[in-house]
C-alpha cells in the first residue's frame, strides 16, 4: 500500500482529501503544520507527499527544501495562488508537480499516478525484530509472544517497535514520548504509563511483577535484552 503524507492545515480540506485517498487505496496520515510534516517525514517516510504550501510553522517552501536534503521523495504542492513566481519557487524548491486550488480529486489522482510512474514505490525488506520471546514483523504488523499471535493497537505498537529496536538501553520518558508521540505532544505523561501498562499485560508472563518492560527508576523503561 502507497504510504502518502497530506499536510494541510483546513481541517475540513485535509479530512476530505484523506478520505478520499483512503478510499482510493493510500495509506493516509495527516499533519496540519510544516513543523508536524518534517516529524513525520522522519518518523514515518511516506512514499508521496501532498503539500500544501500556505501552512504554519514552517513554510511549505522550506518543507520541501528540508526534505529534499535526504529523501528524493514526490512532492505535489497544493498553492492557492496562480502566480507564476510561487510556482516556480516551490518547484525550484524541490516539488515534482503542482496543483492550483481549488481542483477535482480526479486531477489530484492523475498527478499522483503521474509522479508514482515516475518514482515507483519499492517494496519494503522485510523487516522482523526478536527480543527474547517477543517477535515482530514491522511491515505486517504482527506481534508473537512466546510464539503466541497477539493483537496490538498501532500506539501499542509502535511503542513496542521503539523498545525493542532499543532492547538492552534505557529511554527516558521525554525520548519515548518524542519519539512515539511526536515532539509536539504536550500531553499528560500519564498517558505512556497507560500504554506500559498495557502493553505488559501483553508481553509479560506476570504483568504484576514486569521482567521484560521494566522501570528504571527516575529515568524511565527498558525491556530486557535476553
Amino acid at each position: 500500500m502507497t504510504r502518502l503524507l497530506l499536510v494541510e492545515d483546513s481541517e475540513d480540506v485535509r479530512e476530505t482529501l484523506a478520505y478520499l485517498l483512503t478510499r482510493e487505496g493510500y495509506e493516509v496520515r495527516q499533519v496540519a503544520d510544516g513543523a508536524a510534516a518534517l516529524d513525520e517525514v522522519e518518523r514515518h517516510p511516506p512514499d508521496v507527499i501532498v503539500l500544501d504550501l500556505m501552512i504554519p510553522e514552517v513554510s511549505g517552501i522550506e518543507v520541501c527544501r528540508r526534505v529534499r536534503l535526504t529523501s528524493d521523495v514526490p512532492i505535489i504542492m497544493l498553492t492557492a495562488t496562480v502566480g507564476e513566481a510561487n510556482i516556480v519557487v516551490g518547484l525550484e524548491s524541490g516539488a515534482d508537480d503542482y496543483i492550483t486550488k481549488p481542483f477535482s480529486t480526479p486531477e489530484l489522482l492523475a498527478r499522483l499516478r503521474s509522479v508514482l510512474r515516475r518514482h515507483p514505490v519499492e517494496e519494503p525488506e522485510a523487516v522482523v525484530l526478536s527480543v527474547g520471546g517477543l517477535e515482530m514483523d514491522v511491515e505486517r504488523h504482527r506481534v508473537a509472544v512466546d510464539h503466541r499471535t497477539v493483537d496490538m493497537p498501532l500506539r501499542e505498537f509502535e511503542l513496542l517497535e521503539l523498545l525493542m529496536r532499543n532492547a538492552g538501553r534505557v529511554l527516558t520518558r521525554r525520548q519515548i514520548i518524542e519519539r512515539v508521540w511526536g515532539s509536539d505532544y504536550y500531553g499528560d505523561t500519564k498517558t505512556l504509563d497507560v500504554h506500559v501498562r498495557r502493553l505488559r499485560a501483553k508481553i509479560e508472563p506476570d504483568p504484576a511483577r514486569p521482567c521484560r518492560l521494566v522501570t528504571v527508576r527516575g529515568l524511565g523503561y527498558q525491556l530486557e535484552a535476553a
